[in-house]
């Protein structure tokens, strides 16, 4: 069994319940088919195996340190990053004449998630790179592009983003770091950026970093804030790195998960003039940036996916194996000990991993092919109602895998006893992993926040109306095939759902700090109903094929996801019945606790 990711899980969840090859009908995928994403799909999974996997303990253990100047990395990741590189992941998206794949974002999604579910802390490089080149690419100039995308999508240069700086935090309105107009048309960038993942490293021979500064003389606040590309070395016209672009390291962070990755304190123009280029408009950058990262929230949402699916799959692993105890009608002590798998409390546990990491799964490629049909949709409704969507969803892929998927891995921690919390075994290292995705890209509470305040209010409630028809062809479906039941309940916690939210809308009206203040209890609540509207999807399918007559291991793996969404509804979904009379309430109980008491 391997303890990654199910390749049958990712056909199912790409050709069964996202349907991709529909895909190849639109102009942009019209070359390829199931045998080019198979294909892809493998060679992910070959790189995963060869480069990430047997690295993952090491490259937790030999962190990143700076040795005379200069950041070493444990050794294996500078040919798992040049790997990543030549099987085309970091061009997955791109346009073919640039030297891309031209896939679908889902299908590359896919791929990146083996990389990520086997060593978190080497697949971060590439794919930081990715997301920078996607930016560049989205909203660089002809020149800007032809200039940087070729090196980046080679390999040849890494790619970072640099938003948050000491003092400001998620704040991005205080940044400080400015950018000084040139008579060449450059800027001198002069300020710090903390945080910044893949800041510094000698895996390529340069990084751009894509950095928000305000241009001397901008308005306060976001809407002064402007992006530039700021290459750690200077680029010469025949595109060779040359010299330093007085980029200093201001040190090393070490978090307790992700630890092959560099986090880095990086000071701009400290020694020196710091050249930057503008990306597209003054005074743009946040609104281009959030091209990065909504892209990265998905991400990140993806990676803990990943990892809750290899933790899940490591205890079932372990629960077959570990023999201990007698089931409780068993009176005879001299009969040996069962498989720990036989335990019903085990496969509660086991069930939350599988109900979190698979649902975690369908939920972020659900938001790639979302992603597809934004860009590449037939006609311009649909294209429109993918945004809106997307909007919805993004904060909650963004989060709730790195949540729910925490109470998988958790339960997946204790399947496996003291073995499981042991550093010996890889469950340990994932559960510290994934608890970084719940700060990556915003916090909990800063998604949470996004989710009530904007994405379900603005236009009327139009991405919650979007949602709700979603919901409504599920539960339709669902009917066909006899899960009346499951049906029956995801179409009532919807109802609970609108009317919650508008009674919050309603309060946000007349006091948005207490209507907001239980926004994290909204995003629960919200969160539970998505994955339970993904759960009775993939059993709507599974259900669909066994009528069809599967047989062998297809209908058990058919059956397994049936018994999976009975598990769902019955034990995950019903704890938004309290959550939801506490935001009817809208209990103000945290608001109004005096600062002084603490």
């Amino acid at each position: 069994m391997t303890t990654v990711l199910d390749p049958r899980d990712l056909r199912f969840f790409l050709y069964e319940l996202l349907e991709v090859e529909q895909l190849t009908t639109r102009p942009r995928f019209a070359e390829q088919g199931r045998e080019v994403y198979d294909a892809v799909l493998e060679t992910a999974q070959a790189v995963a195996e060869a480069h990430y996997l047997p690295n993952r303990k090491r490259n937790d253990q030999e962190e990143p340190t700076v040795v005379d100047g200069r950041v070493v990395t444990q050794p294996d990741l500078k040919p798992a990053f040049h790997a990543t590189a030549e099987a085309g992941i970091i061009a997955s998206t791109h346009d073919a004449e640039r030297g891309g794949l031209q896939l679908p974002h889902v299908v590359a999604s896919a791929a990146i998630a083996w990389l990520e579910a086997a060593n978190i802390g080497s697949a971060s490089y590439p794919m930081l790179t990715a997301g920078a080149a996607n930016l560049i690419a989205a909203f660089g100039s002809e020149e800007q592009k032809a200039r940087w995308l070729p090196p980046m999508l080679e390999g040849r240069f890494g790619g970072t983003m640099a938003l948050t700086e000491p003092d400001a935090g998620s704040g991005l309105a205080d940044l400080r770091t400015i950018a000084i107009p040139q008579p060449d048309g450059t800027y001198r960038i002069e300020g710090a950026k903390i945080w910044i993942s893949a800041g510094e490293h000698e895996l390529t021979e340069n990084i751009v970093h894509l950095v928000l500064a305000r241009i001397v003389g901008a308005p306060a606040g976001t809407k002064g804030i402007s992006l530039f590309i700021v290459p750690k070395r200077l680029v010469g016209a025949d595109g060779r790195s040359g010299e330093p672009n007085h980029i200093a390291l201001g040190g090393l962070i070490h978090k307790m998960g992700w630890r092959g990755t560099t986090s880095t304190l990086l000071n701009f123009g400290e020694r020196g003039p710091c050249v930057g280029e503008l990306v597209g408009e003054p005074h743009r950058g946040l609104a281009y940036m959030f091209h990065m990262m909504n892209e990265a929230r998905i991400g990140v949402g993806r990676a803990g996916a990943a990892m809750s699916t290899a933790a899940y799959r490591s205890a079932v692993e372990y629960a077959r194996q570990r023999r201990q105890g007698r089931l409780p009608a068993e009176k005879d002590p001299t009969k040996p000990p069962v498989p720990i798998i036989a335990h019903a409390d085990v496969r509660r546990m086991l069930l939350i991993g599988k109900c979190a990491a698979e649902g975690s799964m369908a939920l972020v490629l659900a938001c790639a092919r979302l992603v597809d049909d934004e860009t590449t949709a037939p006609d311009e409704a649909a294209r429109r109602e993918a945004t809106v969507l997307l909007e919805f969803l993004t904060p909650i892929a963004k989060s709730w895998p790195a949540i729910y998927g925490q109470e998988g891995i958790s339960n997946a921690l204790q399947t496996m006893g003291g073995y499981g919390y042991a550093r010996e075994y890889d469950v340990e290292q994932l559960y510290r992993d994934n608890r970084l995705n719940q700060i990556h890209e915003g916090t909990n509470g800063i998604q949470a926040l996004d989710l009530l305040g904007r994405k379900v209010m603005q236009d009327q409630g139009a991405a919650l109306t979007a949602f709700a028809s979603r919901v409504a062809q599920a539960v339709a479906e669902a009917r066909t095939v006899g899960l009346d039941g499951h049906a029956d309940a995801l179409a009532s916690a919807l109802g609970r759902m609108v009317e919650v939210t508008r009674g919050l809308a309603r309060g946000l009206m007349q006091d948005p700090t207490r209507g907001l203040a239980n926004a994290s209890v909204y995003l629960d609540l919200a969160s539970r109903v998505v994955y339970a509207w993904l759960w009775l999807r993939q059993a709507t399918v599974a259900a669909r094929a066994l009528a069809a007559g599967a047989t062998g291991d297809e209908a058990r793996f058919y059956q397994a996801k049936v018994a999976a969404a009975r598990f769902y509804f019955g034990f995950e979904l019903p704890k938004n019945a309290p959550d939801a009379d506490l935001l009817e309430r809208n209990d103000a109980a945290a608001l109004e606790f005096d600062a002084e008491w603490f």
